[in-house]
């Protein structure tokens, strides 16, 4: 073997070494580089529109099928964040497997990667929206509304955000 071939061969199996330590998945690398979240083989790409502007972060919650996990402390598998842009944010979220889960999505204008609230009844003061966009007017969804069937990677979702 010659030498450029030997470094060649070199350079894969150090790059086959990396995703295997890493988890990182050559289908999924290959095909969704830019996705946010643990890598896996499946993943949604999500379109934000209504942003008013393109100040801070856009944050994408994950949530399992599980209703009593729903937008409790604690209660998402993980957040996917990525610079806001206006007047719509595209990004790329990893999920677990195909399957249900839900999405909550928030702009996070000043980017203190936590929703800003306000008053007694802690009411957003930055914009929100939900997978499968419900009303949100008196209340917040119930999980049913919100749940969102990932049945294959590469589905794509679009989700309309709400200022106060």
């Amino acid at each position: 073997m010659t030498k450029p071939r030997r470094m060649y061969a070199a350079a894969i199996a150090v790059a086959a070494t990396a995703a295997a330590l890493t988890g990182a998945s050559t289908a999924a690398s290959a095909n969704a580089p830019n996705c946010a979240g643990p890598v896996s083989d499946t993943w949604i790409n999500v379109t934000v529109d209504g942003v008013r502007n393109g100040n801070g972060l856009m944050a994408v919650t994950l949530y399992a099928d599980e209703p009593r996990k729903f937008l409790v402390k604690k209660g998402s598998m993980y957040v996917g964040r990525v610079d806001a842009t206006a007047p719509e944010t595209k990004m790329c979220l990893f999920v677990p497997k195909p399957g249900v889960y839900a999405l909550a999505v928030y702009h996070d204008e000043d980017s203190s990667r936590n929703i800003k609230r306000s008053g007694v009844l802690g009411l957003p003061e930055e914009g929100f929206g939900f997978s499968n966009n419900p009303p949100t007017i008196a209340s917040i969804p119930s999980f049913r509304s919100v749940r969102l069937n990932i049945s294959k990677t590469g589905l794509s979702t679009r989700i309309h955000l709400k200022y106060p």
